[in-house]
């Protein structure tokens, strides 16, 4: 309902008088069913290429060298547009800058469509990658926007599972489709769900001070658990970001982690398969259990940290003692070598993936503790950035260990060697993260002005 007159909403200079949950509505998780549906149809499109991949070989005569171009090619646009669309949705706000980004990847996608050769469907995933970049800078940014930093955590876990509950849809609607139309009309019909989408979101959104359906004590309670703001919107100047520990310290925790689900996510069929003989001509419950446990490591891994500092925990202290926690879980994935019976294997792998999901949802709350909400999507860019250009360089190394280890005629060996790696890069990146944020002090606008 329409805030009253009495009570302006201006930037929050002052700390107003807190008012108890019991007194507020709840309008803040209408924007977090708004974020969790954009992820899930962001992760769906990106989905729908691998799931046509036996069609579109045999209609197109790929290779597997061209369609691993493909993949390179979303993947490298990805990166570039985390950074370009990072900076946009700093600089025009969350409700342009996320329609904008819906608006790209929506119509790159559909013409997907269009294509007719590896390198049209290639400029296809390149339009695809740069739109897709957008959704996180500017999902974190509505969070900072729209939740004081005792929620963030579970508002960020939230609407973070809908990357596996994305691929899970596509896994059911692509199938479908495809039984009663054909491969392009995947790509139209998918395409158009962004549009659908686009519509609730001019309908229902709008920051805080703006937003007239907002009552005046939930606006209260948001703002009263966020850092004062000055009236003024500075511009800041992009390249300092670079020189702040804050920077690296989430440039780590995705650079170094964020190969690791990429791995999670496009090898692990090959490792079922060869492994333990699982057919992937037949849908595959162990597989669709493994993307759902990530839902489950989304939301918990919000809840833990949110937990802590509504209990009174300082939030940095809160966040760091939560990834922890999870590096030493993550350890379990190690176990998986010795693992002779499938379903032992999807209980630890499941573990692992939603121990990665539980770690990425705080580091990327981490990013609305550490920084001012003008900056939040631009460094939120700046660490997808690096853990998309690692999801680049991994895969290469992944290749080169199995070849080496498949030509001497141990591929399980090699998959040995890469679920230890990933066991212990956890705890490496926490060790980083806490050097680099012993002082957990945010990010004052002046030094990024």
């Amino acid at each position: 309902m329409p805030a009253p007159a009495s009570i302006p909403r201006q930037p929050n200079t002052l700390t107003p008088t807190p008012v108890t949950t019991s007194k507020t509505h709840n309008y803040r998780w209408i924007i977090v069913v708004l974020l969790f549906t954009a992820t899930t149809i962001n992760y769906l499109d990106r989905q729908i290429i691998g799931l046509l991949k036996p069609i579109l070989e045999v209609e197109f005569s790929w290779t597997e060298t061209q369609f691993a171009n493909i993949v390179i090619a979303f993947t490298a646009a990805y990166a570039v547009g985390l950074l370009v669309f990072g900076w946009f949705i700093d600089k025009v706000g969350t409700k342009i800058g996320y329609a904008v980004t819906i608006v790209w990847w929506s119509v790159a996608g559909m013409l997907h469509a269009l294509a007719r050769s590896a390198f049209g469907f290639g400029l296809a995933r390149v339009g695809l990658g740069l739109g897709e970049a957008g959704n996180y800078p500017a999902a974190v940014k509505t969070v900072a926007e729209w939740f004081p930093q005792k929620e963030r955590a579970l508002a960020t876990g939230l609407f973070n599972a809908g990357t596996s509950i994305g691929v899970v849809a596509a896994l059911l609607i692509v199938p479908w489709i495809l039984s009663h139309y054909g491969w392009q009309e995947v790509f139209w019909i998918t395409g158009a769900m962004g549009f659908v989408w686009l519509i609730f979101w001019l309908i229902f959104y709008e920051v805080p001070a703006r937003q007239q359906r907002l009552s005046a004590e939930e606006y209260d309670y948001i703002t009263s658990g966020q850092e004062a703001e000055t009236e003024k919107k500075l511009p800041i100047k992009w390249f300092r970001l670079f020189t702040l520990p804050q920077t690296w310290a989430l440039i780590t925790g995705k650079g170094l982690i964020d190969p690791i689900y990429w791995f999670f996510l496009f090898w692990l069929p090959s490792y079922f398969s060869s492994t333990f003989k699982l057919d992937l001509k037949k849908p595959s419950l162990e597989l669709m259990l493994i993307y759902l446990a990530t839902t489950v490591g989304s939301i918990g891994g919000g809840y833990l940290s949110s937990w802590l500092i509504k209990r009174g925990w300082p939030t940095l202290k809160a966040r760091k003692t939560v990834l922890i926690i999870f590096a030493g879980l993550e350890l379990s994935i190690i176990l998986a070598q010795f693992a002779t019976d499938v379903w032992v294997a999807v209980g630890l792998i499941s573990l692992a993936v939603a121990v990665h999901q539980a770690w990425a949802t705080n580091v990327f709350t981490m990013a609305s503790d550490l920084f001012p909400k003008q900056a939040v999507s631009s460094a939120v860019g700046i660490a997808g950035m690096a853990g998309a250009v690692g999801g680049i360089f991994f895969p290469m190394l992944v290749g080169r260990l199995l070849d080496t280890y498949k030509a001497a005629g141990n591929l399980s060996g090699g998959y040995n060697v890469l679920f230890t790696i990933c066991g212990f890069t956890y705890l490496t990146a926490w060790v980083i993260i806490h050097l680099l944020t012993r002082k957990p002090k945010p990010v004052d606008i002046s030094q990024l002005t």
